[in-house]
Order: structure tokens, then sequence, then C-alpha cells
């Protein structure tokens, strides 16, 4: 007996015969991956810091369960909940984000968290969706009238946000934005002329970043030359792909958690690679490559422009992010600290991340009334400002 029946015209049962179950099922697999290898690599962590060997563990579920809420929720929207919603969020965390310069707790020469009792949060990692949702908002409404006004105003948005980042500072995350604005930028259909001047703009930020930040420029020196400094997480990192082997050293058995700091966090991919081996962390790297193909493909049949862009910007974010830190695991990238989306702990990635990844489902539910996509409706830019 089916408990829901496709005659309901219900919200629940709407939703259900709408929204993409088998992209749902992904990403709620990616995250009980997450809570397993949390359980994992934080004990030994734990222990270092002298407090009970699964604090971590504990606090990432506390912080999991809320981001399965919230990535179920956030998937009920229609467009326009979602673009009030992160235009109400966007503008909070960036008077946050502005906060943290001021009274934020400062971590390795950074400030980045804002301390609200017990919790730390990290303001920019809620800004990112909701500058994603508020730029699609614009550029959608530019190419459509063939005006400026959105472009400039994106682009505004872009320099704010890249502005405080920078202050913190976080490298990393800017450059994950900006490429994040490129790529929706780039779907709109602006002219090659244009792409080219920003992607100069691009590698002379780039410079300034290497000449004007130490930290910066440290980690690209020592990624180019071991002796430039302190390799030794990515060296235990990459060791541990090796230990491990085809099939792993077993649940518990590894060693890199013993050693790396930010095992639990940043390094969780490596610790995944030494106690179940190079065939499960393959799969990760599928399921992570389902998401990613499968949002794009929403985003070519989204019949909306806004659609299209915003949810190719949310699973850009995903996926760079992805990349980024499975680069840096095996020591493909520059060393940073960025988390494994829906994996790594961190509360505030994971609710962020939860609260992007509902948006993009929200986004890409198909409509009830069944019609098919127009698919030219799916270029965007090629309908109002073609490449030249």
């Amino acid at each position: 007996m089916k408990l829901i029946s496709r005659v309901d015209r219900g919200l629940l049962a709407n939703w259900w015969f709408t929204v993409d179950r088998m992209l749902l099922s992904a990403l709620l697999v990616l995250m009980v991956i997450g809570a397993l290898l949390s359980m994992a690599a934080s004990p030994p962590v734990a222990e270092r810091l002298d407090v009970d060997a699964f604090y971590f563990f504990r606090r990432h579920l506390i912080y999991l369960l809320p981001s399965i809420c919230i990535l179920v929720a956030a998937s009920f929207m229609t467009a326009q909940q979602a673009r009030r919603v992160c235009l109400l969020m966007f503008l909070g965390g960036v008077v946050m984000m502005a906060m943290v310069l001021l009274v934020g707790a400062e971590v390795k020469g950074a400030r980045r968290w804002l301390d609200i009792g017990p919790f730390s949060v990290q303001p920019s990692e809620f800004v990112k969706p909701a500058f994603v949702v508020l730029s699609a908002w614009f550029l959608a409404d530019s190419a459509r009238k063939g005006a400026w006004h959105g472009y400039l105003i994106a682009t505004a948005m872009l320099a704010l946000i890249a502005g405080l980042l920078v202050l913190q500072p976080d490298y990393g995350q800017t450059i994950l934005i900006t490429a994040v604005w490129g790529v929706m930028l780039f779907m709109t259909g602006i002219s090659w002329t244009l792409i080219g001047a920003i992607a100069g703009l691009a590698v002379v930020g780039g410079v300034f970043a290497y000449a004007t930040g130490d930290h910066f420029a440290s980690r690209i020196d020592r990624f180019f030359n071991k002796d430039a400094g302190d390799t030794f997480q990515v060296d235990r990192a990459t060791d541990a792909f090796a230990n491990g082997g085809l099939y792993g050293t077993g649940p518990g058995s590894g060693t890199v958690k013993a050693v790396i700091p930010d095992a639990h966090s940043d390094f969780v991919f490596s610790v995944a690679g030494e106690e179940f081996g190079f065939i499960i962390c393959l799969g990760i790297v599928a399921l992570f490559a389902f998401i990613v193909i499968r949002g794009l493909r929403h985003s070519l049949h989204a019949q909306d422009p806004f659609n299209a862009l915003a949810i190719a910007g949310l699973v850009s974010i995903f996926g760079f992010q992805s990349f980024i830190n499975m680069g840096v695991n095996v020591s493909l990238l520059p060393a940073k600290g960025m988390t494994l989306p829906l994996v790594s702990y961190g509360g505030s990635s994971l609710l962020a991340m939860g609260l992007g990844m509902g948006l993009m489902l929200a986004l890409a539910r198909r409509q009830p009334t069944g019609q098919m996509p127009n698919q030219a409706n799916v270029v965007v830019g090629l309908a109002a400002m073609g490449r030249s």
C-alpha cells in the first residue's frame, strides 16, 4: 500500500514526486559517510586535546541532524522564497563578516569565526550560497533584458565579499567564490573580450595576493618546493594513501589520524584512504561526481534562466570545494584549509552546505504540470547577449 499517491496534490506529495530523489539520496549517503569517517578520524584528535574520545563525533552529529533538516526543508522552497531567504542571509552574513574583523576569534593568524556561546560560527560559509542565488537573480534579469544593471550589482556584491575575505584573510574562499561567479557569468553569454579581461584581472589578483599575503605565498612556495617550509600534514596525508593501498588497513587501524592535527576536518579524505583503501575513495569521488554532473544536468534542462544559473552556481561551490579538498589531500594542489563538503567536521560548513544543496534541490524540482523543459531557455545568454 502506497503512503503517497500520485493523485494527491498536497504539499508533501507534490514535493515527493517533483524532487530529484536520486540526487537527494546521494547527498544523504554522503552525509552518512561523513558521520562514519568522523567517528573513525576524530578520537585521536580529541585525545591530543585532552577531551573525551568521541567529543568531535558527538558535535558532528549535533550539526549533522539539523543540516539534514535544513537540506530537506530548503528543498520545499519556491524560487521566490529562495531569493527572499538568501537576501536576508546575505545581509546578515555580510554584517557578521564585518564583525569578525573586529571581535572575531583569531586562529592561526586569521579572523574567520564568531564565538556565540559554546559554538563558533563562520559567516562566510553562509554567505556563499546566498551570494550565488542573489547573483543568479541579478544576472538572469540582466541577460533577459539585455541590460547591464544586474551585472554591475553582482560584481559589486563579489567585490564586497572578496574584500571582507581578504581582510580576514581567507584567500582560498576568495578564489572559490570568484571562480563560481565566473562560471555563472560565463553562462550568461558575455563576450569573449570581457572573459579575457576578467581572466586577466584574476591573474593580477593572484599575483597581488602572492606579493602581499605571506601565508598565502608560503603555501604556494611549499607546494612547488618542499624545502621552502613545513609540509608535514600534506606529506603524511599522501603517505596514508600509500599505506592504505587498494583495500585499506581496516577501520580504526590507520596511523595518519594520530599525527595530523586536522585529520577529522581538512584531511578526513586521507583517513578514508588509509583505513578503507583506494576502492572506497574511488567510490566517494564517484559520489561527488554524480552529484555535480546531475546538478549540471538540471541546470541544462532548467526552464527559467534564474534556476539554470543558481543551480550551476550552487553545484559549482560543491564541486570546486570538493576538488580543492581532495586535491590537497593527494598533493595535487597547494595546502588550503577547506572542508570536504558534507563529510568533514565543521558545523558552519555542514549547515551552510546543507542549505545550499537544499536550495539546489528546490530549484531543480520538476514542474508539477509535467511539461517538458524548454531547452531554448537553457543557454541563458544566447537569448540576450551572444558572445562575440
